[in-house]
């Protein structure tokens, strides 16, 4: 069997994924900030195959590398990484975005993407395999009004994903990145600061993707014949063109 550490793994896409994962017998390292979610995930997914937590903020370097050194020997050996853990905080022009916004998003979204795939990809060169699914997003493909430094943060999520497929690559280190569209979770809440009726207005009017839908993507891009790498993958919903033309009906 393999395992899996999955960041961000107490809500949407993150969430969706380790149930998606034990479907397909895969054994959980699940990563988050919120103890109680952790816990109550590993009492569900503990039926069906064997799980560990690590709570920790991934901004927090320190966390990172003594959670994962310290991890139980059943779970020492990490097949597929999923760098998931990200967030948007904001959405203001340049001239008046909050540095604060500014540094969350960076130091998540990049710093700690980095800090989680430093911890574990020395185990992944040692076993000579392993399968890094970096989770980008549109932001990272275009840049749109307002979007500026999340934009940012997606691209260089996209910069990073390139760059390890060629210096992993001899290796025989799998790595891709998926990027969705507009997909409802908690993250148009995170980024309005808990104001749940504009976070709502961002999917009134279409179908926008469900975690669910990333998650089973996720699990196909897992699960191919170990010859098979998908490298890069961008996901819309139907309604969505691009990062600005969205059909509202």
């Amino acid at each position: 069997m393999k395992t899996a550490l999955i960041t961000g793994a107490t809500s949407g896409i993150g969430k969706s994924t380790a149930y998606e994962f034990a479907k397909k017998n895969i054994n959980l390292i699940l990563c988050g900030r919120r103890q109680e979610r952790l816990d109550q995930m590993k009492s569900e997914l503990s039926k069906t195959v064997k799980v560990h937590t690590l709570c920790f903020d991934i901004r927090d370097k320190e966390s990172v590398f003594k959670s994962i050194e310290n991890l139980p020997r059943e779970f020492d050996t990490i097949d597929i990484l999923i760098n998931n853990a990200g967030n948007a905080h904001g959405l203001d022009p340049i001239q008046t975005g909050e540095i604060d916004d500014w540094d969350a998003m960076l130091d998540i979204n990049v710093k700690g993407l980095l800090y989680v795939s430093k911890a574990i990809i020395p185990k992944m060169i040692s076993q000579k395999s392993g399968h890094i699914i970096n989770i980008g997003s549109i932001a990272g493909k275009e840049v749109y009004p307002n979007g500026n430094v999340y934009c940012a943060s997606k691209h260089a999520v996209d910069a990073i994903n390139k760059g390890m497929l060629i210096d992993l690559n001899k290796h025989g280190i799998r790595v891709g990145a998926i990027h969705p569209g507009l997909v409802e979770t908690e993250f148009s809440n995170v980024r309005f600061k808990g104001d749940d009726k504009r976070a709502d207005t961002v999917y009134n009017g279409f179908d926008p993707l469900r975690p669910e839908d990333i998650a089973d993507i996720i699990s196909f891009v897992a699960t191919r014949p170990y010859h098979v790498n998908i490298s890069d993958l961008v996901v819309l919903p139907t309604a969505q063109a691009n990062s600005t033309i969205v059909n509202k009906g």
